[in-house]
């Protein structure tokens, strides 16, 4: 099995990576291959909302860039990981482009991550992680995708690359996160054979205003 992380802080091996990797250590404990993709020092343009993925379902966003081939990374894992930074209380700029971008094609592509484990993981100064965090928990929601959980909200504490070493709770936080995260993983593998998948329903789509 294979896990695609996300890391979408501008710093390659900052507080993010750092998170990412524990999790990471955890699931390669288990047998499962982790390949960490570094998102957050890209130049990613944001969804357009041309729905053109709509029309042509081709898998691919219209905008030709890295995004598509993450798209096909996340498509071809069996699980996710989406890690970010914390910028005033959201996840960094770069992140919000990539994920509204490759979750929107998952969606007009019949919800092609649908039922794959996904977490997510942010890194934060001091304060505004919990927003972050729910932030990335919303496209997990959004695209029908499997959630593991931690023993506490999957935040880790930092300022200077490498200072997530002090938070000996975040640190304990990403590693029972990564635990669960393979635990369900292996779950699914085993009965994928034996207990038949909910059907994809058709979305129903209620406007307020007619």
């Amino acid at each position: 099995m294979k896990v695609v992380a996300f890391n979408g802080s501008p710093k390659k091996e900052g507080n993010t990576y750092h998170a990412i990797k524990f999790v990471a250590d955890e699931l390669e404990n288990q047998g499962i291959e982790v390949e960490i993709v570094h998102v957050g020092n890209k130049i990613i343009r944001g969804c357009t909302a041309c729905n053109s993925c709509s029309k042509t379902r081709n898998e691919r966003c219209i905008i030709d860039d890295e995004v598509n081939d993450w798209i096909q990374k996340m498509k071809q894992a069996d699980g996710v990981i989406f890690g970010s930074a914390v910028h005033f209380s959201s996840i960094t700029a770069t992140m919000k482009a990539f994920l509204d971008r490759a979750m929107y094609v998952g969606s007009a592509n019949k919800y092609m991550y649908r039922h794959k484990v996904c977490a997510s993981v942010v890194a934060v100064r001091r304060s505004g992680g919990l927003p972050a965090f729910n932030q990335l928990n919303n496209y997990i929601n959004y695209a029908e995708m499997i959630m593991p959980n931690s023993n506490y909200w999957n935040v880790i504490h930092g300022a200077k690359p490498g200072e997530v070493m002090q938070d000996e709770e975040g640190i304990q936080i990403m590693k029972v996160l990564g635990k669960n995260m393979a635990w369900i993983m292996n779950l699914i593998e085993c009965g994928e054979d034996k207990i038949e998948k909910p059907v994809l329903e058709k979305r129903v789509y209620t406007n307020f205003i007619r």
